[in-house]
Formats: C-alpha cells, sequence, structure tokens
C-alpha cells in the first residue's frame, strides 16, 4: 500500500494545478489569436490552419480599417496619457510634500471616485459636451479620458512621490532651486519607474476604452480602432473570425511595444541609495 503524500506536498500540487488553469485560461485565448489570424476559414475552435494565409493581415490593412482609426487611437489616447501624466504630477507633489489633515480625506476622495462607473457619468458629460461643442472632437475625447484616468493616476503618483528622499530636495533649495525646478530636476528624473508604470496603466486603460469614444464621437472618420472594428464587423450577417483576430494582434501591437521599450526601466528599480550618500 503507498504511503500517503505529505500535506505540504499536496498543498503545493494543488496550488501548481490551479496556477495551472489559470495559465491554460490566458493562453488559450492567444493562441486562438494567432492560430485564426492565420486561417482563412477560421471559427471559434482552436485548431492550426491547414493552410496558413496572411490574407486576413491584407484584408484589415486598410486606411478605413486599420491605419486612420490607429491613428486616432494614438492621437486620442497618447495626448490623453500626456495630459494625465502632467497633472498627475502636478497634483501629487503638495499631498507628497507638505502635511495637511485634509490630505487623507482628499486622497480617500480621489480613490473613491475611481470606484464610479463610467456609465454614471456619460449622460451629464454628453450634455455638458454637446453645450460646449466638445461632443464629435478627439481632444475632447481625450480630455474626458484623462480627466476619468486622473483620480488613480494620482494616487500611484503620490505613492512613488513618497519614495524620493526630501533631502534630495531639501539640498536642491539650498542650491536656490525652486520648487518647479525641483520637481522637474530632481524628483521626476529620480521617480522614472513610477512614471513609466503610470503612464503604461493609464495609456491601456484609455486604449482598450470602447464606451467613451462610442458616446462621443459620431464622425467615422474621428473613431478610434477599438470603435471602428465593432462598426466594420457589426454590418455583416457572420463574423470573419480570421480578419477579427488578424485586427486584435494589430491593435494589441502599439501597448506591447510600449511596455517592451520601457520594461527595463520598470525593473530597474529607484536606485537612490547612493544619492543621498555623502
Amino acid at each position: 500500500m503507498p504511503l500517503p503524500l505529505p500535506r505540504r506536498v499536496v498543498r503545493r500540487l494543488a496550488a501548481d494545478a490551479g496556477l495551472l488553469v489559470v495559465a491554460v485560461a490566458f493562453a488559450v485565448p492567444l493562441l486562438w489569436l494567432v492560430l485564426a489570424s492565420l486561417d482563412a476559414h477560421a471559427t471559434l475552435r482552436v485548431r492550426p490552419p491547414t493552410s496558413p494565409t496572411l490574407g486576413n493581415f491584407s484584408a484589415v490593412l486598410t486606411d478605413e480599417i486599420t491605419f486612420t482609426p490607429m491613428l486616432n487611437s494614438l492621437l486620442i489616447c497618447g495626448g490623453g496619457t500626456l495630459l494625465t501624466v502632467v497633472c498627475a504630477a502636478l497634483a501629487a507633489y503638495p499631498l507628497s510634500r507638505f502635511r495637511s489633515r485634509f490630505a487623507r480625506p482628499y486622497l480617500l476622495t480621489i480613490l473613491f471616485s475611481t470606484c464610479l462607473p463610467i456609465t454614471a457619468v456619460m449622460v451629464p458629460v454628453y450634455g455638458l459636451f454637446v453645450q460646449i461643442d466638445l461632443i464629435d472632437t478627439r481632444y475632447g475625447t481625450a480630455l474626458f479620458l484623462a480627466a476619468a484616468q486622473l483620480p488613480f493616476a494620482v494616487w500611484l503618483m503620490k505613492n512613488f512621490m513618497d519614495g524620493v528622499p526630501r533631502a534630495l530636495e531639501e539640498a536642491a533649495w539650498t542650491d536656490g532651486a525652486s520648487w518647479r525646478q525641483t520637481l522637474l530636476r530632481v524628483i521626476l528624473p529620480l521617480m522614472g519607474p513610477g512614471l513609466a508604470v503610470v503612464a503604461i496603466y493609464t495609456f491601456i486603460m484609455m486604449w482598450g476604452n470602447f464606451f467613451v469614444p462610442f458616446m462621443l464621437l459620431l464622425s467615422p472618420e474621428q473613431l478610434p480602432a477599438s470603435v471602428s472594428i465593432f462598426n466594420f464587423f457589426g454590418n455583416y450577417g457572420a463574423i470573419a473570425f480570421g480578419e477579427l483576430a488578424a485586427f486584435s494582434l494589430l491593435y494589441s501591437t502599439p501597448v506591447v511595444l510600449l511596455y517592451v521599450l520601457i520594461s527595463r526601466r520598470l525593473g530597474g528599480g529607484f536606485a537612490l541609495g547612493g544619492a543621498v550618500k555623502g
């Protein structure tokens, strides 16, 4: 009769099995995207293509389907991300460096505002945008996306800014630097990984947003890729799974490239130990 396994071994095997199930749940959809994009007769089944082809990519690589919507997405999300990072840095600086009894309630209010569903504010926002002529404009959509992501960006930025030693800031003040110069030349360069995290998170959340541009943009030539793909594949009786998979891979490329380009900085840490010596 075989001896029973130790309890620690059983727990470890159960944890490994659970992690394997989660990994498969994430890997199967990605595998389907790759295989279906190369299959001229793709379905929802995960299967290797009988005759791999790049025809699906050729079908979607047009100005109407890919290039113009992708450019709109880059303009909207890039502009919104830049605005969010700048405003978050300016808002996080006093919260991190100055003591106030209102700081904690303010931060909790910011955190609570991130829990509000976007659908709860879209009706008044739509009416406001109509009155101030921001409806059907890319910059208006970027402005609202930046405002929606700003609360959590401020919270993240403040936590990263707390990790920068105040001694470096005080040394800059001694040399005659203003608070603006200290923020731009001392604090922000030292919290580069934090800026990268905020920028990536903000860009990804904006890039995958469908509802906001769907409500605020009306002209087809101004729609981002997240909305244009819905309109294109929704006009037919059946979904072209191969073209949809090919477009999904192209749509994911900017986010993946953004992460790869700054992944070294994300893993580099702050490395402030040597900066405060001497």
